[in-house]
This record gives C-alpha cells, structure tokens and sequence, in this order.
C-alpha cells in the first residue's frame, strides 16, 4: 500500500482560509477513495470530506458544507482539501485516509473503513 502524506496546514485567522494536500506515494494503484478527517484535543476523529475517484461523487459533513471543498488531481495522485471561512472549532489535526472503493454513501463517512492514513497536518484558526 501506498503512503500518505499531508500539507498546507498552519494558523490562519477566524474567517480565513486554508489548502490542504495530500500525496499518495509508494503505491502503483491510485485508491478509490481519498477522504479527510479531523481531530480536535478531547474529541473522536471525524469525518470532514471525501472523494471518490469511481463516482466522482463528493461528500462532506455537515458543519463544512458550503465552506470546504474536496478535490483531486489524478494525474498527479493528490487529493485537497480548500477551507474557506474557516472558523475556531475547525481547528484540529487534519488528516487524509485513503480507502478502496466503498459502496454505500454511509460507507465514505465512516473512518474505520479507510486503509492507509496519513501522519496529519494541524490546522489553527485564531479569533
């Protein structure tokens, strides 16, 4: 299996915006199903968006929709992440997951059903 590895996380200011990358090396498959997820200090790992390369459907959680927007590159095996008006409890460490292809829509959401992880990128958002 391939590795993932995140960037572009940093501090941004209430309302500001953030793109995060993520890079798919080591592997010759490209996944079906790149997704992103986000921890806060204290919380679960959450589910924040996904992308799959099969249906070209997207799908995000609720508290992003609207302000964040998933996106890939195939070409050059990337998945992105674009925050925009981002706020304080979108602070957290990011993180790309990369699954085969899930079949369900509920399936996307669910972190347990990504294989490969990436190491996390920390997103600060300052008031």
């Amino acid at each position: 299996q391939g590795q993932l590895v995140e960037s572009g996380g940093g501090l941004v200011q209430v309302g500001g915006s953030l793109r995060l990358s993520c890079a798919v090396s080591g592997s010759t498959t490209r996944p079906y199903v790149m997704g992103w997820f986000r921890q806060a200090p204290g919380k679960g790992r959450e589910f924040v968006a996904a992308i799959n390369r099969s249906t070209s459907r997207e799908y995000y959680a609720d508290s992003v929709k609207g302000r964040f927007t998933i996106s890939r590159d195939g070409a050059k095996n990337e998945v992105y992440l674009q925050m925009n008006n981002l706020a304080p409890e979108d602070a957290a460490v990011y993180y790309c997951a990369a699954a085969r292809n899930l079949a369900s829509m509920r399936a996307h959401y669910t972190a347990a059903n990504y294989e490969v992880w990436g190491q996390g990128t920390q997103v600060t958002v300052s008031s």
